[in-house]
């Protein structure tokens, strides 16, 4: 099949998934990942061929895959991570996450839930000389985390539900992504997320939405120095609640975060000196 047909018809089959526009998008995008096709060769070159990669890649996104997992990476930050089914893939607004902590310039760094090391990897790249942790509760996570680059983080089992070890040195910055997707919300997710990315990193139940940010805020009282300052990703529709768990935890200058959406999408705080 020549590249141009290719491109036609698996942007119309994906249209039974994906708004029109993000169906050609994503096409257009597999064939620039797996085989280097910018998005303008099928109209300069219509003779290229479509390869068997590309038809195999095409069946897995009408299965229901993300992208990034027939490809096999994200970008982030400026940087190709590695993703597959155990670690959820990076977005967007999570970027902003790193640069507001990297604006701390901190010497040390704390990263719970850390699945596949996206924040921990960017901030030790972006800060020669600053240790950061990486800690998850998933030695399959952590595979992937430890596999990103050569070097870099401390990468660690523990489950952040349960109190942490007292730390040798404490830490200047904490940074957390957890979990804070409700139950209820599934309905209005889409499959490729339901179906393929963990529910462990995902979901929380109903009737306790908040209680990893509860769980994070006695790491940070327990691991943050005097005055060390922390952030953490929050659920848009609990950006008050998440705030006061804080507050409730004996955390200064909780504040909540705009994303580049304007949706509430973190709170940070200050451990007291």
């Amino acid at each position: 099949m020549l590249l141009p047909q290719f491109i036609r018809e698996g942007a119309a089959a994906l249209e039974a998934l994906y708004p029109p526009q993000e169906a050609r998008s994503l096409v257009l995008r597999l064939c620039e990942d797996l085989c280097g096709f910018k998005s303008y060769d099928y109209i300069v070159r219509p003779e290229l061929e479509a390869p068997e990669e590309l038809v195999a890649g095409l069946g897995r996104l009408l299965a229901g895959e993300p992208l990034q997992h027939v490809t096999g990476w994200q970008e982030f930050c400026g940087r190709r991570f590695r993703v597959g089914p155990s670690v959820l893939i990076p977005r967007p607004e999570t970027e902003q996450l790193v640069r507001l902590a990297e604006a701390r310039k901190p010497a040390s760094v704390l990263d719970l839930c850390t699945g596949s090391g996206c924040i921990a990897w960017t901030l030790a790249l972006d800060l020669p000389g600053c240790r950061v942790v990486g800690v998850d509760i998933s030695e399959e996570a952590l595979a992937i985390a430890r596999a990103q680059f050569d070097g870099g983080p401390d990468f660690l089992q523990a489950d952040v539900l349960a109190p942490p070890e007292p730390a040798v040195e404490p830490f200047d910055v904490l940074t957390a992504n957890p979990p804070y997707i409700r139950e209820s919300e599934k309905a209005r997710m889409h499959r490729n997320v339901l179906e393929h990315e963990p529910d462990l990193a995902l979901f929380v139940p109903d009737d306790d939405p908040l209680v990893f940010y509860r769980a994070v805020a006695v790491w940070a009282k327990q691991l943050l120095k005097p005055g060390g300052w922390g952030i953490v990703e929050i659920n848009e529709e609990l950006g008050d609640q998440t705030a006061a768990v804080f507050s409730a935890a004996g955390m200064e200058k909780v504040e909540k975060e705009a994303d580049f959406l304007g949706k509430d999408r973190f709170v940070s705080f200050e451990k007291k000196l």
